[in-house]
C-alpha cells in the first residue's frame, strides 16, 4: 500500500469521527443505517490485515510492474499530460478489475468481504479484502506495458483509493451535475446494494463514465439494502475474508461433472448446475 494512503490514516479517523457525530444526530431517520460497533471493528480489522498483507506482497507487485515497464511500447515520461492520461488509464484498469471481481466467482470470493457489511459508512470503506493483493495487480500491469513507470502507477492507485474512501457514506445526497461523470456516494451506495436491480452495478473508481459506456450503470432510486444476497453471520475477520473460498470448495465437491466443477470456480457468482441458485443477471431478468 502506498505511503500516501498510510499518511492519510489520521484523516480517515477524523472523517469517521465527524460522520459518527452526523449519524448520532440523524440516528432516528429510518433511511440511515449508521454504525454498529462490532461491524466497524470487523471492518477496521480487515483493513489492518489488508495493510499487513500489502506490505509483504509489495515486492512482488513492484517486480511485476517493473517487468511490464521494461517491455513498454510507449514512453510517456512524467509531464502533466502523462499524469492526466494516467488518471483515466488507471481508472479504466480499476473498472475492469472491479467488474471482473464481481463476475468470476473465484475473484468474487477474494472481493466479497468488502461487500459483507450490512452497514454503509466510512468505516466500511476500510473493510478491505485479504486476497485481492494477489488477484488485483495483474489488472494494472498493462499500464507498465503502455509506458507508465511503476512509481507513477502506484501513485495513481493510491489517489484512486483515497478518492473512494469518501464515497462510502450515507451523509451526502446526490451531487447534481457531478453525478453524470464522477463516482459519487449515491452511485456507490447502489454498488453496495443487495437489491436485485443494484447487483453488479456501478463498478467505477473515480469516473462513472465507464459504467455508462459499458452498460453497468444504475442510478439510486429505491432505498438501498446493504450487504450480500446471503449475508455472513459473523464478525470474525478471518471468516469474513475467506468463507467464500470454502463455499466454492463445497460446491466443486458436489458438482456432478468436470465442466460443472469448473463453472463453480469461473462462472458468475450464483451459478448452479441445477438452477438452485441464480446469478445476478438471471435474477435481474426476472424483474418485472
Amino acid at each position: 500500500m502506498s505511503i500516501i494512503v498510510i499518511l492519510s490514516i489520521p484523516a480517515f479517523v477524523v472523517m469517521i469521527a465527524l460522520e459518527l457525530v452526523w449519524w448520532r444526530r440523524n440516528r432516528h431517520d429510518a433511511q440511515v443505517r449508521g454504525y454498529a460497533t462490532k461491524d466497524t471493528l470487523a471492518s477496521l480489522s480487515l483493513g489492518l490485515g489488508n495493510l499487513v498483507i500489502n506490505a509483504f506482497t509489495k515486492v512482488g507487485v513492484l517486480f511485476l510492474y517493473m517487468f511490464a515497464y521494461e517491455h513498454r511500447v510507449f514512453e510517456f515520461g512524467n509531464e502533466p499530460l502523462a499524469w492526466v492520461l494516467l488518471l483515466f488509464a488507471e481508472d479504466f484498469c480499476y473498472y475492469w478489475f472491479h467488474r471482473t471481481h464481481h463476475q468470476i466467482r473465484f475473484l468474487w470470493a477474494s472481493h466479497e468481504s468488502h461487500h459483507s457489511s450490512t452497514y454503509f459508512n466510512l468505516g466500511t470503506a476500510l473493510r478491505q479484502p485479504w486476497a485481492t493483493p494477489f488477484t488485483g495487480p495483474w489488472f494494472w500491469m498493462p499500464l507498465g506495458l503502455l509506458g507508465f513507470p511503476p512509481w507513477m502507477v502506484l501513485t495513481a492507485q493510491a489517489w484512486s483509493l483515497l478518492y473512494q474512501f469518501w464515497i462510502h457514506t450515507e451523509s451526502i445526497g446526490k451531487l447534481g451535475p457531478l453525478e453524470w461523470f464522477m463516482n459519487t456516494p449515491s452511485h456507490h451506495r447502489v454498488h453496495h446494494g443487495a437489491n436485485t436491480e443494484y447487483l453488479d452495478r456501478n463498478h467505477a473508481g473515480v469516473f462513472i463514465i465507464w459504467d455508462r459506456l459499458f452498460g453497468t450503470f444504475e442510478p439510486e432510486r429505491a432505498k438501498v439494502v446493504y450487504g450480500l444476497t446471503s449475508n455472513i453471520d459473523t464478525y470474525r475477520p478471518d471468516k469474513i475474508a475467506f468463507q467464500a473460498f470454502g463455499a466454492i470448495a463445497k460446491d466443486v465437491a458436489r458438482a456432478p461433472t468436470l465442466a460443472a466443477k469448473a463453472k463453480y470456480v469461473l462462472a458468475p457468482p450464483g451459478w448452479s448446475h441445477d438452477g438452485s441458485t441464480l446469478t445476478a443477471a438471471q435474477m435481474r431478468a426476472k424483474l418485472p
